[in-house]
């Protein structure tokens, strides 16, 4: 299994608020064939990366601007489908108004690549609609926002709740293998060992 990051930049917009953010675009695969791991602000760089490999899918973690708002343009440009939970439904008519999403992901859900699983996990909380994405048989995991290097996401804004995150990460992220790579929306890779012990001992 390959795995590349490209990272985008822009500026987050929801709820009142604007700042620049620098974002995670991950493509996991092999020489052949890909999924991208949300598509925020630059299809063109996305595009890039995917060099004329198949496009399986445009998996978005969730709605935010800043992971989905190059994914329409990206679809359009390589054929592919672009899957989101129904639970960031309203967030995603936000930012890509009159265009729903092609596919629904869902708890429980599998998704293959390059002959490996890609098991969808529901993680509520960072929004209504989150999710992680965890490969087995890889040891790893793609976060979005829901799991950062040294702590959660973000659940300032109307759309999250800080208590549902906690539980999400608890329930579905903290039972898996300490060595799971985990790959974040945002900045550094870690693992859940590393978040267990040091970010999450005594807040969960």
């Amino acid at each position: 299994m390959d795995v590349d990051l490209t990272v985008t930049a822009g500026n987050y917009r929801f709820d009142g608020v604007s700042f620049a953010v620098d974002t995670n675009i991950w493509l996991l695969g092999d020489e052949e064939e890909v999924l991208v791991v949300d598509a925020g602000f630059d299809a063109t760089a996305i595009a890039a990366a995917i060099d004329g490999r198949d496009v399986l899918g445009i998996l978005c973690t969730h709605a935010h601007n800043d992971h989905a708002d190059a994914a329409l343009t990206l679809a359009d440009a390589t054929g592919a489908p672009v899957l989101l939970h129904p639970g960031d439904a309203k967030l995603w008519a936000t930012v890509n108004p009159g265009r729903r999403p092609d596919a629904e992901l869902a708890d429980g859900q599998v998704l293959t690549v390059a002959g490996s699983p890609v098991v969808v996990l529901h993680t509520p909380g960072h929004t209504a609609g989150s999710v992680c994405l965890h490969l087995p048989d890889e040891g790893l995991l793609f976060s979005g926002d829901t799991l950062l290097s040294g702590g959660p996401g973000m659940t300032g804004d109307v759309m999250s709740s800080r208590s549902t995150l906690h539980d999400s990460v608890r329930r579905k992220l903290l039972v898996l293998p300490d060595e799971t790579v985990v790959h974040p929306g945002h900045g550094y890779d870690t693992d859940i060992g590393t978040e267990r012990v040091e970010s999450w001992a005594g807040q969960i």
